[in-house]
């Protein structure tokens, strides 16, 4: 796929995704979760040439600088991922995202080993990370999934269900009531912890 189909396909997922997005010029110039994936996406390919490692982690570094999320050069990202509000996200190295995965602000895909090895969360496609939200170590969240704001999750979760909670507590969408809308809000909670 060529550049200029990957952008607009991006600029796409946007206005799909965020009900505030009113025209592409207003998405293109002001939506600071594109701007990130795109010179992520320039990084990234920097950082597949072994001599090329070092301007990709400072190439990334003015991501962070400028649009305040930090996505490690080394991340594989998908396709029409959106990041929406953005400031605070944090994504690490072994990151896998699949397609169509939104992140809200302050999210953190981050690991818990010092060790050379898988250390970063994989989000199958479709997924959807509430703010706030921590993925910490070498998990899975299945395809279809959605963790809520704040959650912590530090164990594997099966495709189509919504994990909540410190520690995240993980259960399966209830059916029809449950289906996924186009805009999926992410902050379900679990009502135990309003008490």
């Amino acid at each position: 796929m060529g550049i200029i189909r990957r952008v607009q396909e991006d600029i796409q997922a946007a206005k799909d995704r965020d009900p505030a997005a009113r025209s592409t010029f207003e998405v293109t110039t002001a939506y600071t979760g594109l701007h990130a994936v795109w010179m992520h996406r320039i990084a990234h390919k920097l950082w597949q040439k072994e001599p090329l490692k070092t301007p990709a982690r400072l190439l990334s570094q003015l991501n962070r600088a400028l649009t305040g999320i930090e996505i490690h050069p080394g991340a594989d990202i998908g396709r029409r991922f959106f990041i929406d509000h953005g400031m605070g996200v944090v994504i690490g190295e072994t990151t896998e995202i699949g397609n169509d995965v939104m992140l809200y602000h302050g999210v953190t895909l981050g690991g818990q080993s010092l060790e050379k090895k898988k250390r970063h969360p994989t989000l199958g496609d479709e997924v959807v990370v509430g703010a706030g939200a921590k993925i910490l170590g070498p998990v899975v969240i299945g395809a279809r999934s959605a963790v809520g704001a704040n959650a912590v999750v530090v164990k594997d979760t099966p495709e189509d269900s919504i994990a909540t909670g410190i520690p995240a507590k993980v259960r399966h969408r209830r059916g029809a009531e449950e289906a996924k809308p186009a805009v999926d809000p992410a902050e379900y909670v679990d009502p135990a912890m309003w008490i």
